[in-house]
């Protein structure tokens, strides 16, 4: 399952799949385009507004009743706001952390017991190098990618129980419509963005063999690269040592 499968991303990532025999059910918005660019690829399709969890968990059972089983949920739905360094727009910000954010949560909701029934698979999210490293312009997307990678990072244990393994994709600037409107500044500057087609082989390696809770970075002329996320201080008891988590709030790798 593809969620906004029928964006740039989306389409490079199904045409790889289905190439390798995958069924791939694409959902997104309903559209005569969209529905048209599923029947391009030649994969079933289904509506879904990612921010209706009910209709999440609806698209996901009927992808288990057609097809029997959900291995992957690819949870790539995203939008971003218009570039302004003035006045905060309060609905347009809440409008992208609800796609953006809220749409994996729902995701992950509605996918996780189909892939535990399916005997586990993956979960990928599409997140940005915008939630490692936030853009002033858009606040609302550094905001939503940013907690999706934390979500995926703080979900990733109890997923890893069911033997799903989630993770994130965090690319830089890419050819898709989402960098249209500015698209004529990167040409004058020279700035390389990547193609779709590099972003989807990032996609495919997280299903097939990423970290649970890694996030991926991935840029022109370095490739695919694991995000090294710094500590932060520990704690220390009065005594001066360093202090030991609870165990109830370590993750399983820790106790």
């Amino acid at each position: 399952m593809i969620t906004g499968g029928t964006g740039g991303f989306g389409r490079a990532l199904a045409t790889k799949l289905t190439a390798a025999d995958v069924t791939v059910v694409l959902t997104d918005l309903d559209s005569e385009r969209n529905r048209q660019v599923a029947a391009d690829l030649g994969c079933p399709f289904l509506p879904l507004d990612v921010t209706d969890l009910a209709a999440n968990e609806a698209v996901v059972a009927q992808i288990e009743a057609e097809h029997g089983r959900l291995d992957a949920a690819y949870l790539n739905a995203g939008i971003s706001a218009a570039k302004s360094e003035d006045a905060l727009d309060l609905d347009e910000f809440m409008k992208v952390v609800t796609i953006d954010l809220f749409g994996v949560v729902h995701g992950v909701q509605a996918a996780r017991p189909a892939i535990k029934r399916a005997g586990g698979g993956a979960m990928v999210v599409t997140a940005s190098l915008a939630g490692l490293s936030p853009m002033a312009g858009d606040p609302g997307y550094s905001v939503a990618k940013g907690g999706a990678i934390a979500f995926v990072r703080s979900m990733a244990p109890r997923l890893d129980r069911d033997g799903i393994t989630i993770s994130a994709i965090c690319p830089g600037f890419a050819d898709t419509a989402i960098i249209d409107r500015i698209r004529d500044q990167f040409t004058a500057a020279k700035f390389p963005v990547l193609t779709a087609e590099e972003v989807a082989d990032a996609m495919v390696m997280a299903w097939t063999s990423a970290e649970p809770g890694a996030a991926y970075v991935i840029q022109p002329g370095v490739g695919v690269v694991p995000y090294k996320f710094k500590g932060v201080p520990s704690a220390r008891t009065e005594s001066g040592e360093t202090a030991v988590v609870p165990e109830a709030l370590r993750p399983p790798s820790m106790r």
